[in-house]
Parts: C-alpha cells; sequence; structure tokens
C-alpha cells in the first residue's frame, strides 16, 4: 500500500503559511490545515490551498452533541476538504449522524475518527478517568468509528500494524506523530519513522516540525516521500 505525505501546516498565519507553500514549490503535497489556521482565516484560506492544488485535511476534530457536529460536517462539506477529523470519543451518535450528514453530499470529505491522542500516554490517558492501555483504547474507538460509518482513523504509528491487521485494507489510517530519523519528538510520545509508519499500514502520515524548521523544507519532504516509496516497494 502507498503511504502519502501529509504536511502540518502549523503556523500561525496566512501570509506565512502562504510563503511556506511557495517556497516548497510541491503544488501536489497534501496538506493539514488545524485549529490555529482555521479559527483564524477560515474558509477562505482552505479555498485558497485547494486551488493551488493542495488536498486539504481539515483536522479540527469535532466533538459536540450529535446534531451540532452534524450541521458542523454539513457546512465544511462545501469546501475543498479532502479528510476532516472527529474525536471518536465522541460516542456512536454523533459519529453516526456525522457520517450520514457527509453522505448526503457528493463531493463529501472523507471522514476520520480521533482515537487516542499521539501526545498522549498511558499516564495522562488514566487520568482522564479511562482505565485502559492507549493500545486498547484506541481499538475499542477504532472499532467504534467505523462501525458507525467513518472512513478511517487517526491513530498513532504504534497502533497502525495492529488496527491494520485487525480491519484490512479498506479503512484509512492517517498517522501524526511520525518523525524521521535525528529530529526531535517534541511533545509527541507514541512515535515512529516514515518507512516504519508505512509498513505498519499507515495510508498517510503526518510531518510538521521536521519540514517546517528544515534548513531545506522541499529537500525535507522529498526525502520523506522517497522513504516512503521505498518501503512500498516489495
Amino acid at each position: 500500500m502507498a503511504c502519502t505525505l501529509i504536511l502540518a501546516l502549523d503556523l500561525p498565519d496566512r501570509d506565512r503559511a502562504l510563503a511556506f507553500l511557495d517556497r516548497l514549490q510541491l503544488p501536489d503535497l497534501w496538506v493539514k490545515i488545524g485549529l490555529q489556521l482555521f479559527t483564524r482565516h477560515g474558509p477562505e484560506l482552505v479555498e485558497t490551498i485547494a486551488a493551488r492544488g493542495h488536498p486539504v485535511f481539515l483536522d479540527l476534530k469535532l466533538h459536540d452533541i450529535p446534531n451540532t457536529v452534524a450541521s458542523a460536517v454539513g457546512s465544511l462539506a462545501h469546501l475543498p476538504v479532502s479528510l476532516l477529523t472527529l474525536h471518536a470519543s465522541g460516542g456512536r451518535e454523533m459519529l453516526a449522524a456525522a457520517a450520514a450528514e457527509a453522505a448526503r453530499h457528493t463531493d463529501r470529505p472523507r471522514l476520520l475518527g480521533v482515537t487516542v491522542l499521539t501526545s498522549m500516554d498511558a499516564a495522562g490517558l488514566q487520568e482522564t478517568g479511562c482505565p485502559h492501555s492507549p493500545e486498547d483504547q484506541v481499538g475499542r474507538l477504532a472499532a467504534l468509528a467505523l462501525s458507525a460509518g467513518l472512513d478511517g482513523l487517526v491513530c498513532s504509528p504504534l497502533e497502525a500494524a495492529r488496527l491494520r491487521q485487525t480491519l484490512g485494507p479498506a479503512p484509512l489510517l492517517v498517522t501524526p506523530g511520525v518523525r524521521p530519523l535525528g529530529a526531535d519528538a517534541d511533545e509527541q510520545r507514541r512515535v515512529l519513522g516514515p518507512a516504519e509508519a508505512a509498513r505498519a499500514g499507515a495510508s498517510h502520515i503526518v510531518v510538521g516540525r521536521p519540514i517546517l524548521r528544515a534548513p531545506d523544507p522541499a529537500a525535507a519532504a522529498r526525502a520523506i516521500r522517497a522513504e516512503l516509496a521505498a518501503a512500498a516497494t516489495p
């Protein structure tokens, strides 16, 4: 299975985000727009980045009552968004309402259930009142999200192999927490390298600071793409 690189465009404002994409000169590169940029600039930035040829992963992690989340999905479905995230911990009713709303739209985004954040380890999870290990909780939420009609999952690369083996080839598995050799882990707790994540079964990997902070960001992105292509070669 080929694995796709997504750049986490975690920059503070529109001008710096677009300038960085201009510097990269990789118009087909997938781009993740998160809360920081979307809260400041909204749908217009999504449309601008998509118009430049970048498939957009809109990472908003929607989590609210079912009607509110379904209404948000309906509003976002009119944007050029390829992937959209919801918190799987919002429960079956919320997830199913979102999936039903998305299905009403022809060019809908594919919905991803966020399982356990890659910044959380077992101790952090237990502080929230969840007695299960991150691996077990990821499996439980993954099954819930897919049975409610979602298209895939966001998980750490450490859980990708187990999920792929259990769930088969169909679901998307999008893995943040990917760090090339020598890169800082930052606040991530559950990480792997790009090739390892691809071999584990990830369909997409999300990489931010190792590209954003690189002396030559385009070269860093191309190197990760080459590593993913090599991992897909039998």
